[in-house]
Order: C-alpha cells, then sequence, then structure tokens
C-alpha cells in the first residue's frame, strides 16, 4: 500500500469512518485497540511498519499492552506478551468470546446500570453539554458498576464483561488500578459510542482470524532459544524519564531498563532480530542508560528517529521547550 493511502486510512478509522472497500481481516488494515493504554503506537504505525522486516514467521510483541502494533504486524503468528495479568486475561476474553455474545453481554451490563447509550438516544437525551460530555448521566451508574467489579473476587467471564463496560466509562478510557488491585478511574465524558464499537468490532475479527496467543511473562523469562532468525521481536517497554501510569509505584526503573537492553543484546547475539520503541529525551531529561548503550553499539544497532507526540494524552503533555526525541532502533537493514 502507498504511503499517501495509507495515511488517508488511518485518518479515515482516526474519525470513525471504516471504508467498506476495507477487509476487516486483512493484514494490510491496520486495526485499533478498543484499549486507550498509555503509550498506545497506533498513530506511529505508518513510520514503523514499513520498517519492519518483511518476512516474519513470528512476531512477538514483548509488552503488547493494547496491541496496537502486533494486532497490524505482518507475521504468521503473533505472540502477545505483557507482564500485567488482568491485561491478559481481558485480551484472551476478547479473543475466546464469540463477538455477537460479546456486544449482548455489554449491551446488557449498560442496560442494568442504566448508562448512556449516545448512539440510540443521541446527547440532548441525557442534557449532555459539551464540557462535562456524558459524565454527569453515568456518575451514579459508573460508581455502582465499580463498586460490583472491586468486589469480585473471581477473574472469570464477568469480571472481564464488567472491567471492558468500566474501561469505556471511565476516565480517558483508561486502565488503572490502585495497590490494592481496585479499579479506581473516576468517570469520563463518553460512552460505548460508533467509534468504539467499530474499534472492538474490528479488533475482535483480527485477533479471532489470525494464528496468535496471549501469555502473560516478564520479559527476561521469554526463553530466547525458543526464537529463530526467522522470528522478529519488538519491544516497546515503560519509558524510563516520561511520567504515566505504568511508572508509578515504582513500576519500571533502571534496573528494568538494563536488564531489557541485556535482553536485546542477547537477542542480537543469537541473530534474531529485534525493533526497540523509546524515547533518548523528553521534557528535559535525557535517557542516558539507553543513550550510552545506543553509542557503544553504533556498528551494530540503526537509530531511526520518530515524528511525534502525545498532546492527546493526559499523561504526556506537550513540551514546548523541549521537544521529546522518540526512536526506534533496530538491529538490522
Amino acid at each position: 500500500m502507498k504511503r499517501d493511502c495509507f495515511l488517508s486510512l488511518f485518518d479515515d478509522i482516526d474519525n470513525g469512518q471504516f471504508p467498506e472497500k476495507y477487509n476487516v481481516i486483512s493484514l494490510t488494515t491496520p486495526i485499533a485497540s478498543p484499549l486507550n493504554y498509555t503509550g498506545g503506537k497506533f498513530k506511529l504505525l505508518p513510520q514503523i511498519l514499513p520498517l519492519f522486516p518483511k518476512q516474519v514467521e513470528t512476531f512477538v510483541d514483548l509488552f503488547c499492552g493494547g496491541c496496537n502494533v502486533g494486532c497490524n504486524a505482518a507475521a504468521n503468528r503473533v505472540v502477545f506478551n505483557d507482564n500485567n495479568e488482568i491485561l491478559i486475561g481481558l485480551l484472551e476474553w476478547f479473543q475466546q468470546t464469540d463477538s455477537e455474545t460479546l456486544f449482548n453481554s455489554i449491551e446488557s451490563v449498560i442496560q442494568k446500570y442504566e448508562l448512556s447509550n449516545s448512539m440510540k438516544y443521541g446527547y440532548e437525551y441525557y442534557n449532555a453539554n459539551g464540557s462535562d460530555g456524558l459524565a454527569n448521566a453515568n456518575r451514579e451508574g459508573f460508581q455502582k458498576l465499580r463498586d460490583e467489579f472491586n468486589g469480585l473476587d473471581i477473574r472469570n467471564s464477568y469480571y472481564y464483561l464488567l472491567l471492558y463496560v468500566l474501561i469505556i466509562f471511565s476516565f480517558n478510557n483508561q486502565i488503572r488500578f490502585n495497590r490494592n488491585d481496585k479499579f479506581n478511574l473516576p468517570v469520563g465524558k463518553r460512552d460505548f459510542n460508533s467509534k468504539m464499537r467499530n474499534k472492538l468490532w474490528q479488533f475482535i475479527n483480527r485477533i479471532q482470524s489470525i494464528d496468535c496467543q496471549f501469555q502473560c511473562m516478564d520479559f527476561n523469562s521469554i526463553n530466547i532459544d525458543e526464537l529463530s532468525p526467522q522470528d522478529f521481536v519488538y519491544a516497546d517497554p515503560p519509558y524510563l524519564i516520561t511520567c504515566a501510569t505504568y511508572n508509578e509505584q515504582n513500576g519500571w526503573n533502571e534496573d528494568n531498563e538494563r536488564c531489557l537492553l541485556n535482553f536485546l543484546d542477547e537477542l542480537h547475539e543469537s541473530n534474531i532480530r529485534f525493533a526497540l520503541s523509546n524515547v533518548l529525551k523528553s521534557k528535559g531529561k535525557t535517557n542516558t542508560i539507553l543513550s550510552d548503550w545506543v553509542n557503544q553499539r553504533k556498528d551494530r544497532y540503526f537509530v531511526e528517529y520518530l515524528n511525534f507526540n502525545y498532546a492527546n494524552s493526559n499523561y504526556h503533555t506537550k513540551d514546548k521547550s523541549d521537544s521529546a526525541e522518540e526512536v526506534l532502533i533496530r538491529n538490522y537493514r
């Protein structure tokens, strides 16, 4: 697909429009995650996908998050890995549940808690305004839903159903738990509108039609001996020098960073291709660990500078004094 057509299609999807001429199962069709996972790479796909190897047997999405990258990878098989058990459980529920059953179940929870349905009734029906959106209409029902979810003890299908409905109606459609594993985001402005429905429908179709699996492991538990030169590992770890939910409660530190870079070196020594997404600089900070690692391996690894900012994310503010240097580092040409 030509670059201009590729970008145009991304614009269509970002506006909630899905041209019928595109097959939702085709690997040339970019699929957006139904999860607004912090650091998601959907808008960077036009820049990074062309830099990936053309022939891949198994694509390992090492920190899969919302699966924006692995979901759109051209490979015979995809392994989605993350160490977040709740996230992987939710993704497996998407994969294993019939789409009609899943959508009907979501609708039943929305009705049970008397949450809004703007696609059916419109915003005026709920006296919604531009600043608050649907928050006032959903606050009471959302609180009841969150209370029931946080009282569940077993992570079964019902658990993941309630979790996804919470995500739909939560602030910025994100996932966040406190130290006691309780969902603690407040109500948001949106509901299960047409754009979110389209994202979920296409995502489910994709992961149920390709050869893929979900696994919950620490990256350093991956057995490199089980990989081959025909495979490819993509790493999009938490960024050491940025502020996000994954860096709260000491979620990612310098030891993790060094361990990951050592792991990538081991992949290189084993003749396995990899690409690493990260930032060298952000908001006046420099990732010296990453910078030193790259400078010491100029003869091995190649750095591609990407053009992007996270101005639309509450965890990534646009820095007018010092723009971020987002990069893709790879060990192949």
